[in-house]
């Protein structure tokens, strides 16, 4: 061995130390794969884990529900969400202040029908998914509602202020009504907000229409209902609570003669991306009349994301991605998911019979044997409801499973709506064809596959059809959040029955233990309606019970809350900066931000 032997031996051990150095690294990889692969949850078991409610995989796999979402404290679900709970906030966040609830609808409508000593005063509740998340909030604020009089006996039931006390057997708030002549409301109402705004909302493929009268109505309207928004506000600081897509204009026009005021407008219905909602051509507008809220409030954190992209696209305007703000004209603007629900418990439930008195009386009711599997659809009659794929979706039901004919009847409820529009004339015949058809090949001693009731139901109706069904079909096309399937877990204390959900509603990104379904597919839903009629009653139970704690625990006062708790913040940092105007800088924008970011509810 030479001189250089030691040096030659050096190197070959440091090149061994490194090739066993990675042999092991590479071993340990291997393993680390191999655990993690072992981890993972394969698809067909994420399947098996949605069948059983109670698995263990369905806890890993579940995505997150849409109110556990955009920073809401984790101390809400902790909260007694009631009215007392609403009164507390009004108490101490928000002393002496005045709630005013804006809609189209009014909660409660007055109609002259015939009597035998002629016409007589008839009180019509309508079975609005709105109005019934709505009137509690205002009962237990004892707040005033306006509203458009369209009842035939509207006039005759007000005093000389246009207003009267509400409900009729315990007062608690005011309801304003504000009148309109046949061309306002044909202009305002059918037109621009519901030949416009709502198919452009709405992704059903129905072309909307606008027309330079309809618009100049539309904001003659919203101008008329600001005059009277001012007129019952006490002072210079109400709360505005502005209801829908009716009423675009109206934080606006507010803000410019109330500039104190708090006004949070929740848009109801889908808001579209910034693509389709160019087609409006007064665009600019509408997004400059809602930039006058101090809170948007939507559905679901995808509808504010693309409203946030329709602003950033065509207004000049500053937007705080983090904190889901809009600085616009010198104001910021909240722009928020608030996932709106129902009173919890239903107040109807106080008067019902039991579910077996409730199902026994349906059944006579259209003539239904007792062995016949019964499934309900509730809603008005409206082309983004999806009631013609249901009943298609039935018929290949019936095609692939023969055994169902003559043991299964879908009870539809649609309520008449808009009949004077042409794609609602258009729809309601359709409807009715394919219904009268499907009965002709499928009806069997007498029964009908279809029962097509298209007349208007009080809510205890609707909850008595609730209470009766084995299967409840809400598979809207595209949907804001569609109350019908909160109100029918809410209406199952038995919980048992099933809920198809369609994946294009908001409920369906909290309802997770529903049968959830993509409307356009006719064997997914086929399939589905399978699923839900031979589902054993344990399963039922499972998915029932949890659903019913969502509605429970996620109710309407949750909703109202939450935005009257942002609306107490934006008032102190108000009177923060009015306080410090002279003694030093006002606040700024983040901490309000990140002050309502971190505990939207801590407070309670």
């Amino acid at each position: 061995m030479t001189s250089n032997d030691p040096d030659l031996f050096l190197s070959l051990s440091a090149i061994w130390v490194l090739l066993l150095a990675s042999l092991v690294l590479s071993l340990v990889a291997v393993i680390l794969v191999v655990r993690t692969r072992r981890g993972r949850t394969p698809r067909n078991l994420a399947n098996i884990a949605y069948a059983n409610p109670d698995s263990t995989v369905e806890t890993a796999r579940t995505p997150l529900r849409e109110f556990e979402k955009n920073g809401q404290s984790a101390d809400a679900a902790l909260v007694n969400w009631t009215p007392d709970t609403l009164r507390k906030i009004l108490a101490d966040e928000l002393p002496g202040a005045q709630v005013i609830v804006v809609s189209n609808r009014e909660p409660y409508i007055h109609n002259l029908v015939d009597g035998p000593d002629g016409d007589e005063v008839e009180l019509v509740v309508p079975a609005s998914g709105l109005v019934s998340a709505l009137e509690p909030i205002t009962r237990a604020c004892n707040g005033t509602w306006i509203a458009y009089g369209g009842g035939s006996a509207d006039h005759l039931t007000v005093g000389a202020d246009d207003s009267l006390q509400v409900p009729p057997d315990r007062p608690s708030y005011t309801l304003r009504r504000v009148w309109l002549s046949e061309e306002e409301h044909e202009g305002y109402y059918l037109g621009f907000a519901n030949e416009g705004l709502w198919p452009l909302c709405h992704i059903a493929f129905t072309r909307p229409v606008f027309r330079t009268s309809d618009w100049e109505t539309y904001q003659a309207v919203n101008r008329k209902f600001a005059d009277t928004v001012v007129k019952e506000a006490r002072n210079e600081r109400p709360i505005v609570l502005v209801q829908d897509y009716h009423f675009a204009l109206l934080p606006r026009m507010i803000r410019e003669r109330l500039p104190e005021a708090i006004v949070i407008t929740f848009w109801h219905i889908p808001w579209p991306n910034s693509e389709v909602f160019s087609i409006c051509p007064w665009r600019e507008a509408i997004l400059d009349g809602l930039l006058g809220s101090s809170i948007i409030g939507f559905h679901t954190q995808f509808h504010c994301n693309n409203f946030i992209e329709s602003v950033d696209r065509f207004m000049e305007s500053r937007i705080e991605r983090e904190d889901a703000a809009i600085s616009y004209g010198g104001q910021t603007s909240l722009v928020h998911a608030y996932p709106i629900s129902i009173e919890w418990p239903p107040v109807q439930l106080e008067t019902l019979p039991s579910v077996a008195d409730c199902r026994r009386d349906v059944r006579e009711k259209y003539g239904l044997a007792d062995d016949v599997k019964l499934c309900v659809g509730v809603e008005r009659l409206d082309y983004t409801k999806g009631i013609l794929d249901r009943l298609r979706a039935l018929e290949d039901l019936f095609e692939r499973h023969p055994e169902w004919i003559g043991r299964l009847t879908l009870l539809q409820v649609a309520a008449p709506s808009r009949g004077t529009l042409p794609a609602y004339r258009q729809l309601y015949e359709e409807c009715h064809r394919y219904a009268d058809e499907l009965n002709r090949r499928f009806g069997r001693n007498g029964s009908k596959p279809v029962l097509m009731v298209a007349e208007h139901h009080s809510q205890r109706q609707v909850y008595e059809v609730y209470r009766a069904a084995d299967l409840c079909l809400v598979t809207s096309l595209h949907d804001g959040m569609n109350l019908v399937a909160k109100e029918f877990v809410a209406a199952r204390d038995d919980e048992r029955g099933v809920l198809l959900l369609s994946t294009f509603a908001g409920a369906s990104k909290e309802l997770l233990e529903a049968l959830i379904v993509n409307p356009y597919d006719v064997t997914m839903m086929a399939d589905a309606l399978q699923q839900a009629l031979t589902m054993p009653g344990q399963e039922q139970r499972s998915r029932m019970r949890r659903m019913r704690e969502i509605v429970r625990d996620n109710n309407v006062y949750r909703w109202a809350g939450s935005m009257l708790l942002d609306a107490a913040r934006l008032r102190k940092r108000g009177e923060m900066e009015r306080a410090t105007a002279h003694g030093g800088p006002p606040a700024g924008n983040g901490n309000l931000l990140t002050m309502i970011r971190r505990g939207r509810v801590a407070a309670l």
